[in-house]
């Protein structure tokens, strides 16, 4: 009987699920936009029902697709947005609220409040995150200090807090698990790093009860079994990652140094650190969690673009200016230069390595000549220049060993945006073959987890890359421009 894995990636903007075989080929793959909710300027929300009704269907239909019988399913990967917040009744199952997304900023005061108090550094060296509205613990003090008796209910036991994939794992699981994957818990603001623990300091500090928040599991493990009334059978979910952890896993950086790029709604750099966790000052970036199994841990430093593909997006449904994303490239082919021009994307505040949360978006060197062709094309520009703030941020030890960039997303498809990107970078540009690289590295996961796979060396041979960008623009020209790019970034008012 074949071995197939049903791969769950549950997104930002779609929910999508895959079913691939032994040698990871997708079977079936199907995919649903979501609903994005902005109550006020600077929140974003989703509805946690419409999530995991979104999970469920897609997932029997990627089956129906297949042609395969339901015992040919061996076991069950999931990726997730990561940081999005979600808080329910533990009896009913039902949201207290809706999903407080990522990129949502509404706990900027908060995190003032937290820099005054003084508590940046301790936060920076528990967690190995920097204070900021992006990960999940000030969403959870938000709900419970906004809805009726919120505390009180938590320290009654009454409320279950998780992300994405606890959400998913408590809906789909036969005895209702309340698990976490320890790579979503490590961006929460509420794990110790070191040990992979929900730390007691930090609960003190945000207030928030240790009985709402789910078990921390390895990445690669038992998560529990399916409920028989989703697939009429029990499938094992041995594989659970936040979104760029299952990137960087299903493009094969396995290795010290080596690095990947998802440019999706925003972009995330990920470098693999290894068993240890980097020490020195890394410049703005996140010591994060890469994955972790049995006893192993491999660390990652992590740099975070919240506006890229959404920068795109707000051009076509905001501003109307281009009615196809997909002609973008063209466009900015089409072009000779921009003349000075810069659109700094910072809807969303400017994430890694400068962390500004009261950042707006600014369009600097606009002149009686700019046209919306200028605009598209500065556009794609700053997501590239946004990933060479990062890289240029990594120590000169860990650079120095960077000898290409992997990359998926649905972005690398734009032969412009890659071309230029490996232009500002100087480094070569390898795109993934197979683009769905988050999903793949879900079911590279499960697969382990499930013994489909017994070594890493048999996933290296999976993967593929389909074209590579070699970087062709001179020296003093990439200095010329990127200096332009940090003008445009100090006039940005902080």
């Amino acid at each position: 009987m074949s071995q197939n894995i049903l791969s769950i990636d549950q997104g930002t903007t779609s929910t999508r699920v895959m079913i691939f075989n032994s040698e990871g080929k997708i079977l079936s793959k199907v995919s649903k936009n979501l609903r994005q909710i902005y109550p006020r300027s600077g929140w974003v929300e989703q509805d946690p029902n419409e999530l995991i009704n979104s999970v469920i269907s897609l997932s029997k239909e990627a089956l129906r697709i297949s042609k395969l019988g339901i015992e040919e399913i061996t076991s069950i990967g999931i990726a997730n947005q990561r940081e999005t917040t979600i808080i329910w009744d533990k009896n009913s199952g039902k949201p207290v609220y809706n999903a407080i997304v990522w990129q949502d900023n509404r706990t900027s005061d908060l995190c003032i409040d937290m820099f005054q108090r003084g508590l940046s550094d301790d936060i920076k060296k528990i967690t190995g995150l920097v204070i900021d509205p992006y990960f999940s613990s000030t969403k959870i003090r938000w709900i419970l200090d906004n809805i009726p008796d919120g505390q009180k209910r938590a320290e009654n036991g009454e409320l279950l807090f998780g992300t994405v994939d606890s959400w998913i794992i408590w809906n789909i699981s036969s005895e209702k698990n309340h698990y976490i994957d320890s790579t979503n818990a490590s961006r929460t603001m509420l794990m110790n790093i070191h040990d992979l623990e929900w730390d007691d300091y930090l609960l003190k500090t945000f207030n928030i009860p240790l009985n709402i928040l789910p078990k921390i599991k390895p990445s690669i493990g038992e998560f529990g079994v399916t409920a028989k009334n989703i697939f009429t059978k029990e499938i094992p979910i041995t594989g659970v990652a936040g979104d760029q952890s299952a990137s960087l896993y299903g493009q094969a950086c396995f290795e010290k140094s080596q690095i990947k790029c998802t440019y999706g709604t925003g972009a995330f750099i990920m470098v693999n650190s290894g068993s240890r966790i980097i020490t020195n000052n890394p410049g703005g970036l996140l010591r994060t969690l890469a994955y972790n199994y049995f006893s192993s841990k491999n660390y990652a430093l992590e740099g975070s673009i919240l506006s890229s593909g959404s920068t795109m997006s707000w051009l076509r449904d905001n501003l109307g200016i281009i009615s196809n994303l997909d002609i973008s490239s063209d466009i900015s082919k089409s072009l000779d230069s921009l003349e000075g021009l810069y659109f700094v994307p910072s809807f969303a505040g400017l994430g890694a390595p400068h962390w500004n949360t009261n950042a707006k978006a600014m369009i600097s060197g606009i002149s009686f000549s700019t046209h919306s062709d200028h605009i598209i094309r500065a556009a794609l520009e700053s997501t590239a220049y946004q990933v060479k703030d990062i890289v240029e941020s990594l120590d000169i030890s860990i650079k120095s060993s960077i000898t290409s960039i992997r990359v998926d997303g649905g972005q690398t498809s734009n032969d412009f945006l890659m071309q230029f990107q490996a232009d500002i970078l100087g480094l070569p540009i390898e795109v993934s073959k197979n683009i769905e690289s988050t999903a793949l590295g879900a079911a590279f996961m499960s697969g382990i987890g499930s013994k489909i796979w017994k070594t890493e060396n048999q996933l290296k041979s999976i993967y593929e890359h389909s074209q590579i960008y070699e970087p062709k623009m001179n020296k003093s020209e990439v200095e010329n421009l990127y200096s332009g790019w940090l003008n445009a970034i100090n006039k940005l008012n902080y």
